[in-house]
């Protein structure tokens, strides 16, 4: 399925004032979440996904950040054929220049996305520049990204703090010099409904070449009001949303895609506005990025969450037996979420299996779906039935995985109310294989001691948790591990029946990221 539009066809949609462009940033502003950081294959499987989803701009990464990033951008550029593939860069030549080297794959469908702050603050602390500088800078970076495409977005970062005519004033400049997109973020999760609306308002009246670009919005959950501002900002003129799948992001997240594009499909009543979203992908794209990065779904997440469809009242399990639409605003189905799940077992044959991979959002190739063919049925002689659940993990553990300078061959634990917990490790580094036994004060920390004695490593565990994957006594340990070095936090991931096993490959995924240079810099809209 093909997605988004091409340039010429947004301009000409501009006047459809019903229909709201879904700028995707969950691989740019969405990977800014602490550990979040995603290698290009991982990337690449995200993007895949999203165009299936079939958002309108795929924002795939900060081209300058990094050399991963920019092959990670020039990967999806040469990949993904439908959507249009944005690269963020600041406004100087340099950034300018090293994004179009990555997007120029995409031909058309590239769109150099570059900003500069404008409020006061940032002028006078970060920038340590005039207005005048801001705005001649502004209109100079616009100029050298339309020199490669017309397709050109501007952002004026800290909009929202902005002085409402010095904002005017940048943004009629940077559509003069060519930009077709400005984007207005609520970079600091600021702004309330009312307020965001009267600036989208303010713009609409007193920009006189306002009518030559799409309106944008980018907003910041710090107050929890990214959604509630976002479709305010709709409702007042702004023809594009930037946001992101679960709603991750830098801090306290991004607008949630999910969420505003299924309140703008269930409000039909006072919201008369439309997107080109496939609705039915949103659940498992939501599933795949959480075992991807290891950030999970808060239960209670609107329209994702595992309580999203869940009654748990009587009166409110009467009366959803009795006609869904009594306590149900949106059937589970229109998310992807099929409720009629297929369980699986050691008696399940291969085509099942692919099957309800596909359904879940994995299009993986022969040897992948081998190698986690290979181990669901290991998993289904250890338990009687394997969920979706233990699908995912499956495929996180064994499929969704970088380059691994340390593989675990073997460990023992011994541990108990009398004898000193004692971990025996073994580990293949870098073809190598290194064995160690340490001690600790649980099963956990002697075997996190032994694989950082053997891995020789300084990097310091900032956070680790476990939980079942599903119910029972059977069920699949899953951990966590979030560890730091030299100011880089990434986040691991393990899935085993025996919980510290589930750890030490948790903590093993991590190092891994850690030792194949996984990090960014941070960039803020």
């Amino acid at each position: 399925m093909g997605c988004g539009r091409n340039i010429n066809e947004e301009m000409e949609a501009m006047s459809d004032a019903k229909t709201v462009i879904i700028f995707d940033t969950t691989l740019r502003d969405g990977e800014q979440s602490p550990g979040a950081s995603m290698n290009i294959e991982e990337k690449l499987r995200i993007a895949h996904q999203l165009e299936k989803m079939n958002v309108d701009v795929i924002e795939a990464g900060f081209p300058i950040a990094s050399e991963g990033d920019f092959e990670a951008v020039k990967k999806i550029a040469q990949t993904i054929k439908g959507c249009q593939i944005a690269g963020l860069c600041r406004a100087n030549d340099k950034d300018i220049d090293r994004a179009w080297e990555a997007l120029k794959y995409a031909g058309e469908r590239g769109r150099i996305h570059t900003f500069i702050a404008t409020s006061d603050i940032h002028m006078k602390y970060k920038l340590k520049m005039s207005e005048d500088e801001v705005v001649e800078t502004a209109v100079k970076a616009v100029k050298r990204a339309a020199a490669y495409t017309p397709n050109v977005e501007f952002s004026a970062e800290d909009a929202v703090r902005t002085r409402l005519p010095f904002l005017a004033r940048v943004v009629e400049a940077v559509i003069e010099a060519g930009a077709r997109t400005v984007n207005i973020p609520d970079t600091v999760g600021y702004t309330i409904p009312s307020e965001y609306s009267r600036i989208i308002t303010y713009l609409r009246e007193n920009v006189p070449n306002i009518d030559q670009a799409v309106i944008s919005v980018h907003c910041h959950n710090d107050l929890g009001l990214a959604v509630a501002n976002s479709l305010a900002a709709v409702q007042a003129g702004a023809q594009q949303v930037e946001c992101t799948i679960n709603g991750i992001g830098e801090r306290a997240g991004n607008c949630s895609l999910e969420e505003v594009v299924m309140a703008l499909r269930t409000r039909q009543d006072i919201l008369p506005f439309q997107t080109k979203v496939v609705t039915e992908h949103i659940y498992p794209t939501s599933k795949l990025l959480a075992t991807i990065t290891g950030i999970t779904v808060q239960p209670n997440k609107a329209i994702v969450g595992a309580n999203a469809f869940a009654h748990e009242a009587g009166i409110h399990q009467h009366g959803v037996l009795m006609e869904k639409s009594t306590y149900e605003i949106m059937t589970p189905e229109s998310i992807g979420l099929n409720q009629n799940k297929l369980v699986l077992g050691k008696h399940s044959g291969r085509h099942a299996f692919i099957q309800r991979l596909q359904e879940l959002g994995y299009d993986l190739g022969k040897e992948d779906i081998e190698k986690a063919f290979v181990r669901f049925k290991a998993l289904a002689d250890q338990k009687k039935e394997i969920f979706d659940e233990d699908l995912d993990a499956i495929v996180a553990d064994e499929i969704i995985r970088g380059p691994e300078k340390f593989k675990l061959l073997q460990m023992n634990v011994s541990s108990g109310s009398f004898a000193a917990p004692t971990a025996t490790v073994q580990l293949e580094i870098d073809g190598k294989i290194r064995k160690t036994a340490v001690m600790g004060d649980g099963p956990v920390d002697a075997t996190f001691k032994a694989i950082k004695k053997l891995a020789k490593t300084n990097a310091r565990l900032l956070h680790f948790s476990v939980g079942a994957i599903t119910g029972g006594t059977d069920a699949q340990g899953e951990c966590t591990v979030r560890l730091e070095d030299a100011g880089r936090e990434v986040l691991g991931q393990g899935a085993h029946p025996d919980i510290i096993v589930a750890s030490a490959k948790a903590y093993i995924n991590a190092l891994n990221k850690l030792s194949s240079g996984m990090s960014r810099t941070r960039i803020h809209l």
